[in-house]
């Protein structure tokens, strides 16, 4: 009995080769183009794109290197393009002062800089909001019910499929006119 660890697994070569074939057609090259760009043989990288082979690291640093990527690029799992929160799902947070409750839809991911939010609202107290950072912009959807929204001073009425967008780096609110109001926010940070 050995005390041996075991072999790390092997990465599957159908996530290698589906990377290596979208971040080439990402950058426009041929095959044989790419291969001179990383050292390699062209039959090297046919096999590895066929998802056959057996790709060194060296040989896939150099492939990612020759396509401007990360390594990590080519040999991580392959993730869903689509992706689901159902109504009700997702976090939430609830006002103290208002019947405001924000659920994040999507965070805004390294580079973006906006994020998503579900607005439900009743009516009752506005929602009194303090400038966010300097730069940033509000758009709002209006899916349900009635609400007042803007900048201090600025407020709009909005009826279900209205959009508005205002500067979101100055005092603004949010008031629900009708029972049920339900809005999307994007807040795009500058």
């Amino acid at each position: 009995m050995s005390d041996a660890p075991p072999p790390p697994a092997r990465l599957p070569l159908d996530w290698i080769a589906a990377s290596l074939r979208r971040e080439r057609t990402r950058a426009g090259l041929s095959l044989s183009e790419l291969a001179k760009r990383a050292g390699i043989a062209k039959s090297t990288l046919s096999q590895l794109e066929g998802a056959s082979g057996n790709p060194s690291v060296e040989t896939l640093w150099a492939l990612g290197v020759a396509l401007g990527v990360p390594f990590s690029v080519l040999v991580e799992p392959p993730t869903s393009a689509v992706q689901v929160i159902r109504a009700g799902q997702g976090p939430t947070v609830a006002s103290e002062k208002a019947d405001y409750v924000a659920t994040l839809l999507s965070a805004s991911p390294p580079g973006a800089r906006r994020d998503i939010y579900h607005l439900r609202a009743e009516p009752g107290a506005a929602r009194e909001s303090e400038p966010h950072i300097p730069g940033t912009v509000e758009h709002l959807i209006v899916g349900a019910g009635r609400v007042k929204a803007g900048p201090a001073g600025e407020e709009v009425e909005l009826a279900p499929g209205d959009y508005m967008t205002y500067r979101g780096d100055v005092p603004h609110s949010y008031e629900a006119l009708a029972p049920g109001t339900a809005f999307v926010l994007v807040m795009q940070h500058v």
